[in-house]
C-alpha cells in the first residue's frame, strides 16, 4: 500500500505469536540485558509477577515482526520513522501469544512522501492490553 491508499481509521490485525522461554534468552544474549526479572526464574518467584516475563522491548520486536508480516508497506516502505507513546501495559509472560491491531490514525503528507501513524494494541491470548504505541512510518506515494 501507499500513503495515498491508507484512510484514517483503516484496521488491521496480524497473526498471533507465542512467547517462548528461547525468545527470552536468545533476546538477553542480543540485547545484554540480562535483568534476573527475564532469565532467574527463582528471582522472579520473589516479584509482584511471580515468574520470569519477557523483555518490553522484546515485546515490541515481535509486535513489529507480526505488523511486518502483514505486507502492508512492502512495497512502499521508505523507513520506520519512529515510535511515540509506547507504554508497556501488562506483563508478558512465557507462553503467552501476542497479536498487534493495528489502526491509521493519521497521515501527515510530507510533499513526495507521507508518514503514516500506526496507533499499535497488543494483546495476549487473554484479550488483556500488554502493549500500546503509536508507529511511524515514511511511505512512498503512487504518484
Amino acid at each position: 500500500m501507499f500513503f495515498e491508499d491508507f484512510s484514517l481509521g483503516m484496521k488491521f490485525e496480524t497473526a498471533g505469536r507465542t512467547v517462548t522461554e528461547a525468545d527470552i534468552v536468545n533476546f538477553a544474549g542480543i540485547s545484554g540485558d540480562w535483568n534476573s526479572i527475564h532469565v532467574d526464574e527463582e528471582f522472579a518467584r520473589r516479584t509482584r509477577f511471580g515468574k520470569r516475563i519477557a523483555h518490553g522491548l522484546l515485546t515490541l520486536a515481535i509486535v513489529s515482526g507480526l505488523i511486518t508480516r502483514l505486507r502492508m508497506t512492502e512495497d512502499s516502505l521508505i523507513a520506520f520513522y519512529g515510535i511515540d507513546r509506547l507504554r508497556f501495559t501488562k506483563p508478558v509472560f512465557i507462553g503467552d501469544t501476542i497479536r498487534a491491531i493495528v489502526e491509521v490514525e493519521e497521515k501527515d503528507d510530507k510533499g513526495d512522501y507521507g508518514v503514516i501513524g500506526f496507533k499499535i494494541t497488543a494483546i495476549n491470548q487473554r484479550e488483556e492490553i500488554v502493549m500500546v504505541a503509536k508507529f511511524k512510518t515514511a511511505v512512498r506515494k503512487r504518484i
